[in-house]
């Protein structure tokens, strides 16, 4: 059984949600405005969560995920990560006022500090475009690693079209470095990213946003080794 430290090992670089730890404040409003609230609760749906499930969402930012997953499914046991320490505590304090009890933690997708098979279901929401290529990869090896065998990954990331429009048009013009991790949301890029990761991936649903692209869902589990 294979467990990381429950604190980063060492201080990296990451890209907090809204680009800018200044625009932290503005999080939760650009979360209803761009209309994220209903693709929250289709990840909700499809996870086909249960009683007593013990659930990761990675990248939980503020806590909206969370608090909606516990609202639905107060039985289940929650846990959210996030490297930025800001993020958390807003998010500590609206689950609180929600009335849930959540695990938060600090750290990074890359190595996440949790056992071997500890997981039933992880999340990721709007997260993924903001990891490198060897990030992303690392981050599907560890869901991989912490999802239990019949466990299962719901992950949401801005889809961005082989002819340059939607949602990823727009972030990859911020900086560099966004608009080489958005080019790899082109086409099929990201379910094939998750197959190669050791994952059986469902066909993408999209969803619109209600401002600008449109965001497409996975649904994978762990893929059962072939029998001899």
């Amino acid at each position: 059984m294979t467990e990381r430290t429950s604190q980063p090992s060492a201080e990296r670089d990451y890209i907090p949600g809204m680009g800018k730890h200044v625009l932290l404040p503005f999080y939760d409003v650009v979360h209803h405005l761009f209309g994220l609230r209903p693709i929250h609760q289709k990840m909700i749906t499809l996870a086909g969560l249960r009683d007593g499930h013990r659930v990761l969402d990675v990248g939980c930012g503020t806590g909206n995920l969370l608090r909606s997953i516990g609202k639905r499914y107060p039985t289940v046991d929650l846990v959210g990560l996030d490297p930025d320490p800001k993020a958390l505590a807003r998010a500590g304090r609206k689950v609180r006022r929600a009335g849930l009890t959540v695990r938060l933690d600090r750290g990074f997708a890359q190595e996440l500090p949790y056992p071997d098979s500890s997981f039933d279901r992880v999340f990721s929401s709007l997260m993924l475009h903001h990891l490198d290529s060897t990030s992303k990869d690392a981050l599907l090896a560890e869901v991989r690693r912490v999802l239990r065998p019949d466990g299962v990954l719901v992950l949401a990331d801005a889809v961005l079209h082989e002819h340059g429009h939607g949602h990823g048009r727009r972030q990859i013009g911020m900086r560099g470095q966004m608009r080489e991790q958005m080019r790899d949301n082109v086409g099929d890029a990201v379910p094939q990213r998750i197959a190669a990761a050791g994952f059986t991936v469902e066909p993408t649903r999209t969803m619109a946003l209600r401002i600008g692209g449109e965001v497409g869902i996975e649904l994978a589990r762990p893929s059962r080794p072939a029998e001899e």
